[in-house]
Formats: C-alpha cells, structure tokens, sequence
C-alpha cells in the first residue's frame, strides 16, 4: 500500500520522465520532416500556459492578500520568520550562483546564434522590472513582476475597503477556476514536453540531455554543499553542538516523508511532530512551520538560479555583470518566498525568468523540464531547511523572552543605609509577608502562566 501511495504521488513525474526519454529517442531517431510535422503540439502547450499566465498572477495574489484574516497581526515572531526567511534564502541563492558560475551546466553545447544582448544596470533593469508606462502594459507577460507588485498593493487595498469581503470572495473563485484550467492543461503537459523535447534534441543533438543531466548533478552538488554546511551553521547558532546533534538526530524523518510525498504542505504535519521532538518551543513552530511550508523554499532559490544561468548559456548571453547577478538573485528570492506562496508559483516563477530576461518562449518549456528534474531534490531541501530555521527563530525569539523576564524578575536594588535613629516600622512586616507568601501564589508566575494561554 505504501508503494502504491509513492507511485500516487509520484505518477506525474514519472509520466514526465517518460515523456522526456520517448522525446530524447524521437529527437535522436525520428527524421527531421516527422519532428517538424509534430512540433506545433509542444506549442498548444507553451501557447495554453502563456495564456493564463497573465490572469492567474492577478487574481490569485490579489485574492490571496485581500482574503487573509483582517483580524492577524504581525507579531514579533511573525517578523522574526520573515526575516528570517529572507536572509537564508538569500544566502541559498549566492551559494547557487557561485555554483553555477564555477561549472556551466551547458558548457558542452554550441549556443543559440545570435547577437548578445547588452548588459543593463542594476537600477535600470529593477526600473524596467517593476513599472509600465501604462496600465494596458500591465496584461503581458512581458511585464510579470509589474503586474505582481501591482496584484500585490490592490490585495492589500480590498483588505482594507472591503469589509464584507463581496469583491475579495469573487476573485477567489475566478481564481480557483484559474487553477482548476492550469490543472487541465497539465494533463497535457507530457505530450506537449515530449514533442519539445524531440525538438529540442534533433536541434542541439544529444549533448542538450547531457546537459540535463548535468544540471542535475549540479544541483545535487550545491544541495548537499548547501545542507552539510548551512544546515548545520543554522542549528549550531541556535543550539550549539547540542543544537546540531539534535538536528541531524531527527531530521530524518522529514527528509524521507518529504521525498515520498513531493510535497512541503504534506510534509508539514511531520516537521510539526519533528519539531516537538526537538523541544522547539510550539508558541515558534505553530507559527513558523505552516508559514515555511508556503514561503520559505530554500531548494526552489536554488533551482531558479540554476534555470537562469542554464539560459543564459544556452542563448549566449552574458552572465557575469554585477546587475544581471542581482537581479538573478533577487528572482530567486522572489521564487523561494512570494512565489511558493501563491498557488502554481513554480510555473509563474518560471515565466517571470523567461519575461523579465527576455528569453524567447521556448525558454518556458527548457526551464520547466529542469524544474521537473530536480523537483523531488528540491522538494526536501525547502521541508528539511524549514527545521534549522525554525530553531533559529525559536532561539532569537525566547532569547528576547528571557532577557525581559529576567528584568521582571530581579530583585529590586537594595536600599540605602538609614540612619540608626530612622525607625523601621513597616519593613519587617512586609518582609515577613513576602516570606509567609506561597511560591504558587507569587504573582510573576500567574502572569506567565495567563500570557501562555493567550498565547495558546
């Protein structure tokens, strides 16, 4: 039964996988007249995802925002896991990047020809990026990270003007029936792949799936790199060598459920019970844990810096300037924290790198075979980094805890010395109810007990 459960989970992957392989032999065997007769079905399917691109960023990041319970508040944990999140997805996606620019996943084959496109500045490109002349500029795909900031701010704006939330619930149902469309036009997807890809290799030759799977094993690579060592730093700062020990002691419980599932939401309930095991205080894991689940994918930073740099080598463009680096980096931050949020943000976030570099539309369908690839890698390392992580914030969170506390609870500074002939009539009687007073009637302790109920 538990076979059958993997294989469940799984079935889309492996029809993908099947879909590659039978394209890789069409593109190797098939003659050059059959692979051009079939080639329009790989582009119904890039066509067909093109298409919804557009209304499926707008109204499911502004159904998203505009439907979040108006009553929560950003609380002091709350802010520390963002941060949180952002910095360690920040360090996955350097790390990436040095990865990719020491090995060149593409460096056996001969590029696109084609003139080099010219290196824009940082500012420059980041101004292109989230701005449009004009609204109708909005509706393509050419200006996905524009269209997303301005999904974002009108979200935020019907949370506030909505109060009955008539708008707000009517975008979520053209949202699910946006996604419900995605989920149909994937059903197509291993026709549409398979027919790519035979294109794909009678055009590049058999060295396009040599790169693959080099891609693979890069992102194998830095993986591990990134786990051994990153990991490892973020349970030592939280906890010390206690802290590392305890880590690897029970993480293997989360790398396993989260390659058998292939999935951060249906690993959730394991780094919950992970995390008590770790004694993680549950006032942090109740708030961070589901909130990583759906925001902090270090794995997916990483796959996005190598879809970037596998592009760029493929289409012979430069890659080596300071601003096309940043801006790499800052779609990698995008992908693995405001993208894994929305549903379908791995595709979107795959259409965001084609848009914003201008790559041509075939580009969708080379970057997406690669996210399948390293999909199930990918899966573990955002379920298992989403542990250290949460014991970073539990760390930082009861240390403000504690400090406070202990300035509670530290006795007052003993008082001067009074003259012999000032008499102390009540100091002995306070003295001696504070000592007559029970330690289960003391008043700090029942404040702290009354602020864990709240908390709960």
């Amino acid at each position: 039964m538990k076979v059958l459960k993997i294989l469940k989970n799984y079935w889309f992957s492996i029809c993908m996988l099947l879909a590659l392989i039978i394209g890789t032999i069409l593109g190797l065997y098939a003659s050059d007249g059959f692979v051009s007769t079939v080639s329009p079905l790989g582009d119904i399917f890039v066509n067909l995802m093109f298409t919804l691109v557009v209304p499926l960023v707008f109204f499911t990041i502004t159904s998203s925002i505009a439907n979040m319970d108006k009553k929560a508040k950003f609380s002091k944990i709350l802010t520390r896991t963002l941060i949180i999140f952002i910095v360690t997805s920040l360090i996955s996606s350097v790390i990436a990047l040095i990865g990719v620019l020491i090995v060149k996943p593409t460096s056996n084959i001969t590029p696109v020809e084609g003139e080099p496109s010219e290196s824009v500045g940082f500012l420059k490109a980041i101004s292109e990026a989230i701005t449009v002349p004009d609204f109708f500029n909005l509706l393509s795909k050419s200006h996905m990270l524009a269209l997303i900031i301005f999904s974002i701010i009108l979200g935020i704006c019907l949370r506030k003007v909505d109060s009955e939330g008539k708008v707000s619930k009517g975008l979520e149902v053209i949202s699910n029936a946006l996604l419900k469309f995605v989920k149909i036009v994937m059903y197509y997807a291993p026709i549409g792949v398979c027919v790519y890809f035979a294109t794909l290799v009678k055009s590049f030759g058999a060295d396009i799936v040599t790169s693959y799977l080099k891609a693979f094993l890069i992102y194998i690579g830095i993986s591990i790199i990134y786990f051994v060592v990153f990991y490892t730093l973020y349970a030592f700062l939280a906890g010390g060598k206690n802290g590392v020990k305890n880590f690897y002691r029970h993480i293997f419980q989360s790398f396993v459920t989260s390659l058998a599932t292939q999935s951060s939401l249906a690993s959730l309930p394991t780094n919950m019970e992970v995390a008590d095991k770790m004694n993680i205080d549950k006032t942090v894991s109740k708030v961070s844990l589901p909130l990583a689940s759906t925001i902090h994918m270090e794995g997916s930073s990483i796959a996005s810096i190598l879809k970037i740099f596998f592009l760029f080598s493929v289409f012979n463009m430069p890659s080596h300037g300071i601003g096309t680096c940043l801006l790499a980096i800052l779609i990698a931050i995008l992908s693995g924290v405001v993208m894994s949020g929305i549903p379908g943000g791995g595709l979107i976030g795959e259409m965001l790198i084609v848009s914003l570099y201008g790559f041509p539309a075939s580009a969708f369908t080379m970057i997406a075979t690669i996210g399948w690839i390293v999909d199930a890698p990918a899966t573990m390392m955002n379920v298992c980094g989403d542990i250290p992580s949460t014991m970073l914030i539990d760390k930082f969170v009861n240390r403000q805890k504690k400090s406070k506390k202990h300035k509670h609870d530290s006795p007052p500074p003993n008082p001067p010395d009074q003259p012999p002939n000032q008499p102390q009539t009540e100091s002995p009687k306070e003295n001696d109810q504070i000592e007559n007073t029970p330690s289960d009637q003391s008043p700090i302790p029942s404040q702290t007990e009354n602020d864990k109920k709240s908390t709960h």
